[in-house]
């Protein structure tokens, strides 16, 4: 039985939760949940629940920021030639269609550029400067990458482009030699919010761009909906800036989204209902992310700048073909590693790591095998395939653990590697795979802990249903957007039973639903799905009391909305 440890979060201080109580008008529990999430008065009340464009900073508080606003200038008046470059994720692909649209509709000489993710890799690119070379661009504007391309902005140097990076990565020892850095991560970075999105930072550059020309800033505000997109895909924090930014950007998805998103949206078959942060992660961020990882990045920013429904659909169609295709691709791969682990037998319950190799397997999905195995083995995971003669992959990490510093202890078996304590890519030999395979287990069983190895949820409160109340649900669904640092509150209820409704759903029969009450009041139940958690089923089937913890969230089916609960995790009551 796979056993989670329950983290239930420390009590906020008694007199912030009387002061929330006092000027909020809400009981403590609501207290509780606010001051855990860094709202501890009036003003950071306002914010949090009333987002607007006034909470933002100024952008000339960005190092190089007017630098960066002389130079597009400068271009302007010369009738330069400028290349709006950025990766071929979410957050690059949405920050070009953003920042090419502003421009070309001011500008005649802009063009733009994502890198090709099996022929160029991550990031600026030799092709890239050559293409920009080529099409006689003397500047760059380089959007959600750039912070650590110290050669190869030092060889458009020499080929006479500048560049203005907007980055939000961690910088490395030495800053590129470009014209202009906007990273509010870099040293000397005077800017109060460190955790945009590449997006937000191109945001940002907009923002102040608008203001020294007198451009009205709703000519900027346009295009919220592609920051929000870019914050929630890549799930950096959700608060301070972040949260005003995707607030506000999905208020404007669900009002007037861009004819891009207005079309992914319909493919996704979200028509009609109202956007969320789980609808970006889950329905329109993978489709976008899906034309890098299957084709060409350079897609989905066509179909994120497209003004007219035709030309919309018709990328919109294709890209959603291709999530489709992935889709299938990493379900069959996920299926042959947990089937490869499976075989390994008794080798499997003592390793404290995973790494897996098949020449065959679609460079573009091991990232979420990696992240998928991790489900199932939680454990740092490597997941392997041939790339020309070398063989490629991505590495994931659990909760904690540092991944970077263990990859890093096999440097010399490697050709390549980069990443963070989450997250890696490396480039190998192939004949080194096993080598690094041993060595990566003995790295990583040196420094985990056993805690480390087992996934833990977190819990905001416990609770009984008596305090889901009509004004307590009201108030939490302000909470949103959610995200990291502003999570879905999850909640604790003990010796709870089930109706006698209770059964196994799912293609797999792995998921429960059941209707669940507390022993000492069985008029008060709510229904309640807990995925991957049918092991249960005897224990409840038997009437024995159990604990669960959960999220709350709103079904709605046919125009009726209802309360349902999303168990996270069940246990015996003790």
């Amino acid at each position: 039985m796979n056993n989670k440890n329950w983290v239930l979060k420390p009590l906020p201080d008694v007199s912030v939760r009387q002061c929330l109580s006092e000027v909020l008008g809400v009981d403590d529990l609501l207290a509780v949940l606010l001051a855990q999430r860094g709202v501890t008065d009036f003003e950071s009340a306002k914010v949090f629940f009333r987002p607007a464009y006034d909470a933002l900073y100024s952008p000339f508080l960005m190092k190089d920021m007017n630098r960066a606003v002389e130079r597009i200038n400068h271009a302007v008046r010369n009738h330069e030639h400028i290349m709006i470059y950025g990766d071929y994720d979410v957050d690059g692909t949405t920050s070009v269609a953003m920042v090419y649209s502003f421009f070309k509709k001011r500008y005649p000489h802009v063009e733009y550029y994502i890198p090709d993710r099996y022929t160029e890799g991550y990031g600026v690119s030799y092709q890239g400067i050559d293409t920009a070379k080529a099409h006689g661009c003397t500047l760059i504007v380089c959007l959600d990458c750039g912070t650590k391309a110290v050669e190869k902005i030092g060889y458009a140097d020499t080929k006479g482009i500048d560049f203005i990076v907007c980055d939000h990565h961690y910088p490395g020892p030495v800053l590129p030699p470009a014209f202009a850095i906007l990273n509010p991560k870099r040293q000397g970075c005077g800017y109060p919010y460190k955790e945009l999105s590449g997006c937000g930072v191109g945001f940002k550059l907009l923002q102040a761009y608008a203001q020294a020309n007198k451009i009205p800033p709703e000519d900027v505000y346009e295009y919220i909906d592609l920051v929000a997109v870019s914050i929630a895909s890549d799930i950096v924090p959700m608060n301070g800036e972040n949260r005003v930014l995707t607030a506000l950007g999905i208020r404007k998805l669900n009002e007037n989204p861009c004819q891009g998103l207005k079309s992914i949206i319909k493919v996704s078959g979200l028509n009609g209902m109202t956007q969320q942060v789980d609808d970006i992660v889950f329905k329109i961020g993978p489709r976008i992310n899906a034309a890098g990882r299957m084709e060409s990045g350079m897609q989905a920013v066509q179909l994120l700048i497209s003004d007219d429904e035709k030309t919309a659909r018709t990328f919109s169609d294709k890209i959603n073909k291709f999530n489709e295709n992935r889709r299938n691709i990493d379900a069959d791969i996920t299926r042959q590693a947990l089937r490869m682990l499976s075989e390994n037998g008794k080798q499997e319950d003592y390793r404290k790591s995973t790494v897996l190799y098949h020449p065959s397997w679609h460079k573009g999905v091991v990232g979420i095998v990696a992240s998928r195995l991790i489900d199932t083995y939680y454990r740092p995971t490597v997941i392997l395939t041939l790339s020309g003669d070398l063989a490629t992959g991505s590495a994931r990490s659990v909760e904690g653990f540092d991944l970077y510093s263990a990859i890093d202890a096999c440097s010399d078996l490697l050709e390549n590697f980069g990443g963070h304590m989450y997250a890696a890519g490396i480039t190998i030999k192939p004949d080194n795979i096993a080598a690094f395979s041993r060595r990566f287990e003995d790295a990583v069983a040196a420094a985990i802990t056993e805690k480390q190895l087992i996934p833990s949820v977190y819990i905001d409160a416990e609770i009984a249903f008596s305090d889901i109340t009509p004004k307590f649900l009201r108030i939490l669904k302000q909470f949103q957007p959610f995200g990291p640092q502003n999570m879905t509150p999850v909640f604790l209820s003990r010796t709870m039973l089930d109706s006698g409704s209770m059964k196994i759903v799912g293609k797999y029969d792995e998921h429960l639903k059941l209707e669940v009450y507390h022993k000492d009041h069985p008029q008060l139940r709510y229904p309640a799905i807990g995925f991957q958690l049918a092991e249960h089923y005897a224990n409840i089937r038997a009437g024995t009391p159990f604990d669960i913890c959960y999220t709350i969230e709103e079904n709605t089916f046919k125009g009726n909305t209802t309360i349902q609960l999303h168990i996270k995790d069940i246990k015996k009551s003790e």
